[in-house]
């Protein structure tokens, strides 16, 4: 069992779900609406990164428990913590490893129909850009510079742990089927 300060393990919430210690956990999962409905964390609440952003202030009133954030990976759970922390929420913690980690674990997953997970999008898009772009290149030589761009795009993207392809892909309507009306998580979240 392993926690530190901004982080809690697949074993920690585990048992801390599980049990429903107090203080409460909240689980909240910040992946799309898409990645939710293929495997999440039973009894976790789905709010999708640009949501939460978007309403934060919002959510941020209406939790008064222990929040662990999460996604596939840890990295956009990250930005919801600094979003919800930059709107006075003190209670977060970001599940190491994200889905992942929980799946590794063993721990209970309620799954739904597969989709494809955000970063398998982004990795499809980017490498058929650039694919079409070099082959392209050969007809029309700067088409070259399409690939270039791409690369300079993940580069950035991974110099400021952000993805301004991945936000685009995220806002597709086959990554926002099922998306959650931002009242009906407060008021879920509320019990009312």
């Amino acid at each position: 069992m392993s926690t530190t300060a901004g982080t809690v393990d697949a074993a920690w919430l585990a048992e801390h779900t599980r049990t429903q210690t107090s203080p409460r956990v909240r689980v909240l999962d910040v992946r799309t609406p898409a990645e939710f409905e293929t495997a999440h964390i039973r009894g976790s609440y789905n709010v999708p990164l640009d949501l939460l952003k978007e309403h934060r202030d919002e959510l941020a009133g209406a939790l008064d428990d222990q929040v662990v954030l999460v996604c596939r990976s840890g990295q956009r759970a990250e930005q919801a913590e600094r979003a919800l922390a930059q709107a006075g929420l003190g209670n977060l913690r970001v599940l190491a490893g994200g889905i992942s980690a929980w799946e590794q674990h063993g721990a209970d997953l309620v799954r739904g129909h597969r989709r494809w997970e955000l970063e398998r999008q982004v990795r499809l898009v980017a490498g058929g850009i650039v694919l079409t772009s070099v082959a392209a290149s050969v007809v029309v030589p700067p088409a070259k510079w399409v690939a270039a761009a791409i690369g300079a795009g993940l580069t950035f993207a991974a110099a400021t742990d952000s993805c301004l392809m991945g936000t685009l892909l995220s806002r597709l309507p086959c990554n926002r089927r099922g998306a959650a009306d931002p009242q009906a998580v407060v008021d879920e979240l509320l019990g009312r």
